[in-house]
């Protein structure tokens, strides 16, 4: 099969389960706010990183934003750690839709995938959202477990494994490591044994 065609039946994919009607009420684009914040971690629950992902302009991301905080289904709050920046959650209300999410007949698709298949279906989807982010000059966007600056501290803390943030020189929480992150960079592969080592 041709580039075009995997392209076409990715674009395809993306289409179907976005869907092109209301689904619990909301339009396909309110799912992506909702989704997003529902995936995304810690620091990357701003209209900024919001914009960024989608890849438009940050006015038409806080138009969207503003909405769904006012129909309840998000809550913002200003970040403790420089009490400007806005921070957004879901709601208990968006919390009880996002089980019923249109996408979730893609997730349950890819969870049919045998396990070994998966992984590597994960690891090309990867380096093509590497190849295209470099190419447009977007965030690459990707989880903690598999970034650049995920540091294993080394220890643990009542009970629970110490991660850090090399980036943002902040401890990780654990809900925060399978999450979306805008200041994601891909971890540099290992080097070939016998290639480039002197």
């Amino acid at each position: 099969m041709d580039s075009r065609t995997i392209t076409e039946q990715l674009m395809h994919l993306g289409r179907i389960v976005s869907g092109d009607g209301l689904v619990e009420g909301l339009t396909p684009g309110q799912w992506a706010i909702l989704r997003y914040f529902a995936h995304a971690n810690r620091f990357s629950q701003t209209p900024s990183a919001f914009a960024a992902f989608h890849g438009i302009t940050r006015g038409s991301a806080s138009q969207a934003i503003k909405s769904m905080v006012t129909q309840g289904y998000l809550h913002q709050a200003r970040s403790k750690a420089d009490g400007r920046s806005v921070r957004l959650g879901l709601t208990n209300k968006a919390r009880a839709l996002v089980v019923n999410d249109p996408i979730e007949v893609l997730v349950e698709a890819v969870e049919a995938l045998p396990p070994g298949v998966r992984g590597g279906f994960s690891s090309i989807l990867q380096r093509m959202l590497g190849r295209v982010a470099l190419a447009t000059g977007k965030p690459h966007f990707g989880v903690c477990e598999s970034c650049a600056h995920f540091a294993d501290g080394g220890g643990c803390e009542e009970g629970r494994p110490i991660h850090l943030c090399t980036f943002q020189q902040e401890l990780l929480m654990e809900e925060d490591l399978g999450r979306l992150c805008i200041d994601f960079t891909p971890e540099k592969p290992a080097p070939k044994a016998g290639v480039g080592l002197r």
